[in-house]
């Protein structure tokens, strides 16, 4: 399989382009990334409203641990705290909740960013490229088969412009017809060249 072209402006120009294609994707991912890190860092907040709704929960808790170890009224003292700890983790959950949302935030927004980038590169560029990979190799092929110049010219006829055609000879088709050495072979070249790759075989 011909992954670049033989002749220099074409084999340039793809090459360039498969560059600047990899540009275009690398770019795209770093933005996303960067985008994600960007809106995870909404979730701070919630990190620290866990953090200290979990600690103030822990501490009430403890205290009406203790508290609960005075003798008759012990069990009265503790539901007030009881009740706070409670709240406390209520607070704590809120925070979890909050950073739950703002991380399938940043992933979603992250997706929909590389959807378009990605999407060019999957259903645009790529196709073309291998398209024209698996011509050239096919025109390669029969360049190096006995028969291939002759398919070569008929691709050639059907497909160049009618300008291009006519300098290679004043009554091209015909020359076809007979068989002509010197017209095949133009017409062979032709169509190569259109391909970017060299003739012979």
């Amino acid at each position: 399989m011909k992954i670049y072209a033989d002749r220099f402006p074409t084999a340039a120009r793809q090459f360039l382009t498969d560059l600047l294609v990899v540009a275009w994707v690398y770019a795209a991912v770093r933005f996303a990334l960067w985008l994600h890190d960007l809106v995870e860092k909404l979730a701070v907040p919630g990190r620290k409203l866990e953090g200290a709704g979990t600690g103030l929960a822990d501490n009430l808790a403890d205290a009406g641990g203790k508290v609960g170890r005075v003798p008759l009224v012990g069990d009265e003292l503790t539901a007030p705290f009881t009740r706070a700890a409670e709240a406390a983790r209520s607070v704590a959950e809120a925070g979890r909740d909050q950073q739950d949302l703002v991380g399938q935030l940043a992933l979603a927004l992250t997706v929909a960013v590389l959807i378009f980038p990605l999407g060019l590169v999957l259903f645009g560029w790529l196709p073309l490229r291998l398209r024209w990979m698996r011509r050239a190799g096919a025109a390669k092929s029969l360049a190096a088969a006995p028969a291939g110049r002759d398919l070569l010219a008929l691709r050639a006829l059907t497909g160049q412009p009618l300008g291009r055609l006519a300098r290679i000879a004043p009554d091209v088709a015909e020359a076809w017809r007979r068989g002509d050495d010197a017209t095949l072979d133009a017409l062979a070249a032709l169509e190569l060249r259109r391909l970017g790759l060299k003739g012979g075989r």
